[in-house]
């Protein structure tokens, strides 16, 4: 539908525009390669470049007023500004969109009617109204009757701030008002902004209604078992909760309610470089689908996606609706848990493939969020650098980690889920040494996991952090599960342990003021003996 503003915008002060409403997928294709967004691959998808090719979490604020001076942790990533900085850069944005070609989406945050949150979606780029469209929840025809949005994003790549003037840090800005219910976002047309925006919005709503939000993928078995898996870019989270055996709920936002777990979105956003067609079926199909949109994967000279390219970025994505997924839940809400997954790509090749977490050390992995980059994936970068992230998602979380971390022990213990820390990195040596653990070996170990095949197990005791690992694990080497014992030279092994232990307690400090002292008595130890 394309109309002129006529009052659907006149709240924001966007009086005289021509606004598409609602557009669909035909439309949206159209209106993208009409203003040069991007182009259709010759498989199907829309691919589109993007100035940026990642988030700028740098640039991201929330506004400081009586609503979240006390509940934000002014800490890591959550920015603080003032209400006069929001008002002035919303008002040179109005300004701005006055006169253009704005495209609109109503849509829902949250597949739970009890939890969720309408939200209107005003962009200038057809590309983001498609993301849009693919990655939220899509209201049904009668609900959008009486559609009533209760926030609002307006995003206009083309606006640039003026850090000297607007009091941001730079061109681009993300800026979240809770008082205000908006978001405004300006000089960057990276989509993933749109999305990770609203839902670091529930981060912050969920907590105060005894709801656990979270920056995991879930599925379901057969027998209706819910199993959660967190974990940083990289760690194998969309790519183990892909399996064919077991119904996806959801592949990256999720929430925790009394009654059980339900989808933020109504889509995923895979990283798509590299993907191999035998080992993630499900996820390269939609990269040959129609509607789906394709950021930065490079096209071959016949048209078609090349996903081996990273000559753009390595962080290539494909945004899709997930039922595009064949094999999908129904209405992406099931029970509790009863397994919880950390994943970690350990490329210092210490932690165990597989490790048993008690209810302190569970709070204490998820404030640590660790994993590690290889040498390669950053300038500058020659051997494993470690990488936390509180929560598993720290740029989206605007509460203290150890808000979230006890509201999901409480889960845990109400629930009965057990907790498992399971490294996807490698093994009998660092990165350079040893080799990258057996997605084989790390698909059986989970479902050891997750079908109770563990419970009877003997467990065994690391030193240096101090965790419980199994010591037989059906279709897994006994000596690949002792991560020491994986290892030629065992005191190159216990040397760098010992240096992981370090940096896990040195990250720490920035936390123990808000966490109970049982969980900070769960730091490794680097003056063990190995």
């Amino acid at each position: 539908m394309s109309l002129t503003a006529n009052g659907l915008l006149a709240d924001l002060g966007i009086t005289d525009a021509r606004i598409h409403l609602n557009p669909g997928v035909d439309e949206l294709y159209r209106h993208a390669i009409r203003l040069g967004e991007g182009v259709q691959a010759a498989t199907g998808p829309l691919t589109v470049r993007t100035d940026k090719t990642g988030r700028s979490p740098k640039d991201r604020f929330i506004v400081e007023d009586d609503l979240t001076r006390d509940t934000v942790w002014w800490e890591g990533f959550n920015h603080p500004t003032t209400p006069a900085v929001f008002d002035g850069l919303r008002e040179k944005m109005i300004r701005h969109a006055q006169h253009s070609e704005l495209f609109v989406q109503q849509v829902f945050a949250g597949t739970d009617p009890e939890q969720r949150i309408a939200v209107r979606m005003v962009t200038e780029m057809a590309y983001h109204s498609l993301f849009v469209r693919n990655m939220f929840v899509r209201p049904t025809p009668e609900e959008l009757q009486d559609f009533q949005a209760g926030w609002t994003v307006l995003n206009l790549p083309s606006f640039k701030a003026d850090p000297a003037v607007d009091g941001v840090r730079s061109e681009t800005f993300i800026l979240v008002n809770f008082t205000e219910k908006m978001i405004l976002v300006g000089g960057t047309q990276y989509a993933g902004e749109n999305k990770k925006g609203i839902f670091g919005v529930l981060n912050f709503l969920l907590p105060g209604r005894g709801v656990m939000p979270m920056h995991c993928s879930a599925n379901v078995g057969e027998g209706g078992d819910v199993a959660l898996f967190f974990g940083l870019s990289g760690t194998g989270k969309t790519t183990l909760s892909a399996d064919p055996s077991r119904k996806l709920i959801g592949d990256d936002e999720h929430g925790w309610t009394d009654t059980g777990i339900f989808n933020f979105e109504g889509g995923c956003y895979a990283k798509v470089i590299n993907l191999n067609p035998e080992a993630e079926p499900a996820i390269y199909r939609t990269t040959r689908t129609y509607g789906t949109v394709l950021e930065n994967v490079v096209l071959g000279e016949d048209g078609t996606p090349d996903l081996n390219d990273g000559s753009l970025t390595e962080n290539t994505r494909s945004a899709y609706p997930i039922t595009q997924i064949d094999n999908i839940q129904p209405g992406s809400v099931a029970g509790h848990p009863k397994n919880v997954v950390f994943l970690t790509a350990d490329a210092f090749g210490v932690l165990p493939p597989l490790s048993r977490l008690t209810p302190e050390q569970t709070m204490y992995q998820f404030i640590s969020g660790f994993t590690a980059k290889i040498p390669g994936t950053e300038q500058g970068v020659t051997e494993p650098s470690p990488t936390f992230s509180a929560c598993f998602g720290a740029p989206f979380m605007p509460r203290h980690p150890g808000e979230y971390a006890r509201l999901l022990a409480q889960k845990v213990q109400d629930s009965g889920a057990a907790v498992w820390l399971v490294n996807t990195g490698w093994t009998g040596g660092m990165y350079g040494q040893g080799k990258r653990m057996s997605i084989a070996h790390t698909r059986a170990l989970i479902n050891a996991a997750l079908n109770g095949a563990l419970d009877d197990v003997p467990f065994e005791r690391e030193p240096f952090f101090n965790l419980e690992i199994p010591t037989t694990v059906p279709g897994v080497p006994d000596e690949v599960l002792n991560p020491r014992a994986a290892w030629a030279d065992q005191q190159a092994y216990d040397e760098t342990a010992r240096k992981l232990a370090r940096m896990f307690r040195d990250n720490f400090r920035r936390f123990e003021a808000g966490v109970d002292p049982a969980v900070t008595a769960c730091m490794p130890d680097p003056d063990q003996q190995g």
